[in-house]
């Protein structure tokens, strides 16, 4: 339930405010958005400080759901967060992409995850899966801006 309100948090703020438009020009072209009026810095230290907060967050979720502080809880979670992004239609080349794309992309990487469990695949395998993803989808993401250009 959380995750669903803070998508949605996410989603309204991104598309619906002057900060979420502006982070969207920082993220596509930074030198073009100070050149607009935008204090990028601010943005950008802004950006960092919200990331921190959800982490933050995301670590007391999952501490209460393992019932115990583990410090390796976390580790490996880097690339199913990576793929999930890229996976949502987010550019890494920055200014294209969402939240909602990225709700989605983890929906789908779940789904698959699931599958691979179900018919016993190992996680060494789970991972060279996110990584082709990860690849396929930001040689895509390179077409696609090619093409639009």
């Amino acid at each position: 339930m959380l995750w669903i309100l803070l998508t949605i948090i996410g989603i309204f703020v991104l598309h619906y405010t002057t900060f979420g438009r502006k982070l969207y020009a920082i993220g596509g072209n930074p030198q073009s958005a100070y050149l607009s009026g935008i204090e990028v810095n601010r943005y950008i230290i802004a950006a960092y400080v919200i990331c921190g907060a959800m982490s933050a967050l995301a670590g007391v979720v999952l501490t209460s759901w393992l019932t115990v502080a583990q410090p390796t809880a976390g580790k490996g979670i880097e690339l199913d967060a990576i793929a999930a992004v890229v996976l949502g239609g987010t550019s890494l080349f920055g200014g294209i992409g969402g939240v909602g794309g990225t709700f989605i992309g983890v929906l789908l990487l779940s789904i698959i995850t699931n599958i691979f469990n179900l018919l016993g695949l190992s996680s060494y395998y789970q991972s060279i899966f996110m990584g082709i993803i990860i690849v396929l989808a930001l040689v895509l993401n390179r077409f696609v801006v090619k093409k639009s250009d």
